[in-house]
């Protein structure tokens, strides 16, 4: 499978780039799944029904979200109706969605989860790795599933390589996503596993990690607040990872970083 996993969609500039972008992507580099983080496209803050949909029109195939899943109130009862969208496995047992689904794509068997870390998180979440375990173990790869994608969002570079090397040899590909800057680290484990500690953000690259620059820069400076922060609106760069796996085993052949338009130097796969 031809896989390609966008980063942290942040903001309008962020869901601009996506939409625009993605369709001739899928075209371009024949890919057969597209999943996007989706965290921040509301303001910074989650993500709203009508944004989802504007996605998954665009052409991502499932939507992953993380600790702001549930910030914009309509997402409650969206994430219970799409199940392309998916919170976190190791959210709260009574929120509403599921963390892992297998989607049928193209006669191809492609299981998604997303898990929150624990290091330098805001809240508590259960233990990802006990939450991801099992999921893994009911779905050999190559066997039950041709693919699996694990979003591991967290602020821990540790945390993430952990993840990494947890899932090598049971998952397709292992990403970050949360901190919003791409990682110079994308690489196949040794046992296969494509894994990158992360992907970067769809958004402006002229702020402080998406956000306008002169809100964060006053706290930083002054230790006091102003204003709330508001994403940046110049032009994004796409970031994200493509893989392809190999059709028997499931594992990683190719693993290349995105980087399109806005500010960042380019790269795309061969």
């Amino acid at each position: 499978m031809r896989i390609l996993f966008l980063g942290d969609v942040m903001g309008r500039s962020g869901r601009t780039a996506v939409t625009e972008r993605l369709p001739g992507l899928r075209a371009e580099w024949r890919l057969d799944a597209v999943i996007v983080n989706g965290e921040n496209a509301s303001s910074g803050r989650g993500l709203n029904a009508a944004q989802a949909r504007g996605l998954l029109d665009a052409g991502a195939d499932v939507i992953t979200l993380g600790d702001h899943a549930l910030d914009q109130k309509d997402m409650m009862q969206a994430v219970e109706k799409e199940p392309r969208i998916l919170r976190p496995i190791n959210y709260a047992k009574q929120a509403p969605g599921r963390g892992w689904r297998v989607f049928e794509i193209g006669g191809k068997r492609l299981l998604v989860a997303q898990v929150l870390g624990q290091v330098f998180m805001s809240r508590t979440y259960d233990d990802p790795f006990s939450a991801i375990e099992p999921v893994l173990t009911a779905h050999p790869l190559g066997r039950a599933v041709d693919a699996i994608l694990v979003d591991m969002h967290c602020e821990a570079t540790s945390e993430k390589m952990a993840m990494g090397h947890f899932c090598d040899r049971r998952a397709s590909v292992v990403v970050g996503t949360h901190t919003h800057v791409p990682t110079a680290d994308a690489m196949i484990l040794p046992g296969g596993t494509a894994y990158q500690t992360d992907a970067g953000m769809c958004g402006d690259y002229d702020s402080v990690i998406g956000m306008e620059k002169a809100e964060p820069l006053r706290r930083f400076v002054t230790g006091m607040t102003r204003e709330r922060f508001t994403p940046a609106g110049g032009a994004a760069t796409l970031c994200g990872l493509f893989v392809e796996t190999d059709d028997a085993t499931g594992l990683a052949q190719t693993v290349a970083q995105v980087r399109i338009g806005g500010r960042l130097s380019q790269s795309a796969p061969a």
